[in-house]
């Protein structure tokens, strides 16, 4: 269901029991706090058994309490705001550890993007690097930090990277006025996600650029204007944005990449090398 689970449970009001309208009711005006509660926890809140809230979210049209769960969870990461989604955070952490929480938390969005991740969609968009005209990157607000990162190193495999690093929307479609066939334009974005990569994916799709969406999931709104989707599982931890599994799924990319431009890119690090041994680019580490 890709439908947005509020305006479901708004639409399908009239048709609940007594028990279901209570958790409508609550979900609509706490579905910050429902989406982390279990089928028990949320019965127990509005004063229904378990097995009303399962037959609830079956009425909604999932398979389980899970699915609709997931769905609400989706749902919010776009909507909480800051304030929200500290107060999330706490509610869900409780009395745990938070270093072993966050670390573990981490360590399952890496697991769930290597299953779930589209390896063919990887393969082609790994291609359609290698082969571009020009490569644009654009990441912005916290998919920055990934922008950025893709950007150095690719600045060493390829001499036709474009880093798209502006503040407005008017600067955006400057940066890629020329953008066109042939180019690789590819946009970054996690919950919240940004109106500005958005825009930048629409323009350079309707140019005839082949669009990379890095983001994670089918319904976010890059997705949609993508040739090629690289999905990767984030999540929040407190107001920061946990982007692990998307920095290691960059990762992978990064090594796709290079293994395919391999003589060439050995060709320039020893160039490098000469480069960063004569101006002192590095620290050498001290003989013990």
């Amino acid at each position: 269901m890709n439908r947005d689970i509020l305006a479901v449970i708004q639409e399908n009001m009239s048709t609940f029991s007594k028990g279901q309208k209570r958790i409508a009711n609550y979900i609509l005006e706490s579905y910050d706090k429902a989406a982390f509660m279990t089928a028990s926890k949320l019965g127990k809140r509005v004063n229904v058994s378990e097995s009303t809230v399962v037959r609830f979210a079956a009425e909604l049209g999932y398979d389980g309490y899970p699915s609709m769960q997931k769905s609400l969870q989706k749902m919010i990461r776009n909507r909480l705001t800051s304030v929200q989604r500290i107060e999330v955070a706490n509610d869900r952490m409780g009395d745990q550890d938070v270093l072993d929480m966050v670390l573990q938390s981490d360590i399952e969005k890496i697991r769930m993007t290597m299953e779930e991740i589209d390896r063919n969609s990887f393969e082609k968009a790994s291609d359609a690097i290698v082969h571009a005209r020009r490569i644009y990157i654009i990441g912005v607000r916290s998919s920055a930090a990934i922008a950025t990162f893709i950007s150095f190193y690719f600045n060493l495999i390829f001499d036709n990277v474009v880093m798209i690093t502006a503040n407005t929307a008017s600067e955006v479609f400057e940066s890629i006025l020329r953008v066109g066939e042939g180019d690789v334009v590819i946009g970054i974005s996690f919950p919240r996600y940004s109106s500005r990569a958005v825009q930048a994916m629409s323009f350079a799709r309707d140019r005839g650029a082949t669009t990379i969406a890095i983001t994670d999931s089918e319904v976010s709104p890059l997705a949609a204007i993508a040739r090629y989707t690289l999905k990767a599982r984030s999540d929040m931890a407190s107001f920061v944005d946990s982007l692990v599994a998307p920095l290691s799924l960059v990762n992978a990319l990064l090594v796709s990449v290079s293994r395919k431009k391999n003589e060439d890119l050995s060709k320039t690090f020893q160039t490098l090398e000469q480069i960063w041994e004569e101006y002192g680019v590095y620290e050498k580490a001290s003989e013990q």
